[in-house]
């Protein structure tokens, strides 16, 4: 697909799915093949590579942590596309997501439904049980899930998942927790930093940015 395969996006739309991908794609190609990377993340590789489930909170991780109220007292919240299309690389690798997270709200569950994430918990006040039931729908053992948070709230899944990860917003407890802090914040490119990491760890990062240059 060329760039002039996309219809232009009229004046005060936002950009086309279509638009999206091929600036992706654009970027795939301006992308170093073999980007450097610290000993902190060649060190996570090994924990990240049996990871089926990557589950994560949301505000503080998918977003920066603020909420925006209207003057009518509904919630709003910004994701990062980046992020997003992170997540979906993920999926084309074969990988499943989710969110638990305490709060609930329907900026979450449409952005969940956007991305196709099979477990949604909102609401939840206990963590480690959405955590169990996750366990048991999936029939996958701790190694093999990835959790991602920012707070205390998340410290009772970031010392049970076989890989776990906070943003460089995070609080101090929740990055000494964690197997690895991203270089990025909770809604600017963390999660998509955990993404790229999955991905290394697995062999699919260099196979599916060739992929996304050769379309």
């Amino acid at each position: 697909m060329s760039p002039d395969s996309c219809p232009p996006t009229k004046l005060g739309h936002y950009p086309s799915d279509c638009e999206i991908l091929e600036g992706y794609r654009t970027m795939a190609r301006n992308q170093p093949a073999s980007p450097a990377r610290s000993a902190a993340w060649q060190a996570a590789l090994a924990k990240a590579k049996p990871v089926k489930i990557l589950l994560m909170d949301v505000d503080g991780v998918l977003t920066d942590g603020s909420l925006i109220y209207s003057h009518e007292g509904q919630e709003s919240k910004a994701f990062s596309t980046q992020d997003g299309f992170g997540l979906r690389l993920l999926q084309e690798a074969g990988l499943e997501l989710g969110v638990i997270t305490a709060r609930s709200s329907e900026a979450v569950a449409r952005r969940c439904a956007n991305l196709k994430m099979r477990y949604i918990y909102q609401g939840a006040g206990n963590k480690l049980e959405a955590y169990k039931e996750i366990l048991r729908q999936s029939s996958c053992k701790p190694f093999e899930i990835a959790y991602m948070g920012d707070d205390w709230l998340d410290l009772v899944l970031l010392t049970r998942a076989g890989f776990s990860a906070a943003p460089a917003n995070g609080v101090r407890e929740a990055q000494n927790a964690a197997h690895y802090t991203t270089e990025h914040s909770g809604g600017h490119g963390a999660v998509r930093e955990i993404c790229n990491l999955i991905l290394e760890a697995k062999g699919r990062y260099q196979e599916l940015l060739q992929s996304y240059m050769s379309r």
